[in-house]
């Protein structure tokens, strides 16, 4: 076999790779919105939306309480990513991309900002305001995000099959929100908010997708994925819940409420599903690419509508359903790309 030959089949290899971690990154996803969609159900959680929506209503109540939703699944995440590294032995190198700040790790504190803050607490302000198919559909729209700024900020190719993929995406996201949001905000209902924590997920994760896909240049994935959520803990921790508490909202009683069995166990669900989902996420990126590892990881959407219906018996309304179908279309379209498209990521 010729030095071409052997090229052409690692090329090949690589390739299959990256598809195979995204389409694991799609089912682990799908998976987070079971523990995601009961977590608002369970004490503590339920306990403190009753009693903040009693002062301050509905709309404030659900997003307070999503943000310590969001801060314990940030933590529950980085303890499922900590064990991982040190399986793989990997603090060593976690140490050293630490101190390489500048060209590398600022990238992976820049996207903990957009992933959690933005994308996955704009997740559960969708779960709680209009319901787990609807968030988990919502956010199909995040490969166009991504694969555009990609392609803008340094020169990842978008072929014409991977442009067509992103129209359809586009066409399924107007279709999921077109109908919905104009209702809600007619009728003046605060589940409009819900529509709005959707878009916060899907431009979010686009976001990060785009600037993590930089910082893999020069780090490991593992190790990248790990600071990424280390600087969400830092920005929930350290920063927002403290000053909600100093604001007035009893952000400390419940948080050390908590850790009751089944709200632990539901949370220790979600932190392995989700830091494992990223793993696989993190992973494809490298290997095919940001706009393509996202573009094949928008299967979550298929998957979480079909858990949630398995589990919970939860229908989606047809705009949900014929959205959520023409997003599928578009990440297909991607997906079947030639290999020999992606035989060079970037742009000369």
């Amino acid at each position: 076999m010729d030095l071409q030959s052997l090229k052409k089949q690692e090329h090949q290899k690589r390739v299959k790779k990256g598809f195979m971690w995204a389409l694991f990154c799609a089912i682990l996803w799908g998976l987070w919105y079971l523990p995601g969609t009961v977590v608002w159900v369970l004490n503590p959680f339920d306990e403190m939306y009753g009693e903040i929506a009693a002062t301050s209503g509905d709309g404030v109540s659900l997003i307070v309480t999503a943000v310590l939703i969001t801060a314990f699944n940030a933590l529950t995440v980085m303890l499922a990513l900590m064990v991982w590294n040190g399986t793989l032995g990997k603090f060593g190198e976690m140490k050293r991309t630490i101190k390489e700040f500048h060209p590398c790790s600022k990238w992976f504190f820049l996207a903990s900002i957009f992933g959690g803050p933005m994308a996955i607490l704009g997740s559960f302000i969708a779960i709680g305001f209009v319901g787990g198919a609807f968030a988990a559909v919502a956010a199909l729209m995040y490969p166009v995000v991504g694969s555009i700024l990609a392609q803008k900020w340094y020169g990842e190719k978008i072929s014409r099959r991977a442009f067509a993929g992103i129209a359809f995406i586009i066409l399924g996201g107007l279709t999921i929100f077109g109908g919905g949001v104009l209702s809600e905000i007619g009728s003046g209902n605060v589940a409009w908010i819900g529509y709005l924590g959707g878009l916060m997920a899907a431009a979010g994760w686009g976001i990060e997708g785009a600037i993590a896909g930089k910082g893999l240049d020069i780090a490991e994935p593992d190790v990248g994925l790990t600071l990424r959520f280390l600087g969400e803990n830092i920005i929930w921790w350290i920063i927002i819940v403290p000053i909600l508490a100093i604001v007035g909202f009893p952000m400390v009683k419940f948080a050390a409420l908590a850790f009751e069995p089944l709200t632990i166990l539901v949370m220790v669900f979600a932190g392995i599903t989700f830091g494992f989902c990223y793993v696989t996420w993190y992973k494809s990126f490298p290997l095919i690419g940001v706009g393509r590892g996202q573009g094949i990881g928008n299967l979550y959407g298929l998957f979480a509508v079909i858990f949630i219906f398995l589990f919970f018996g939860d229908v989606p309304s047809w705009t949900i359903l014929v959205g959520g179908a023409f997003c599928l279309i578009g990440s297909s379209v991607m997906f079947s790309e030639e290999t020999g498209e992606l035989e060079t990521l970037r742009g000369d």
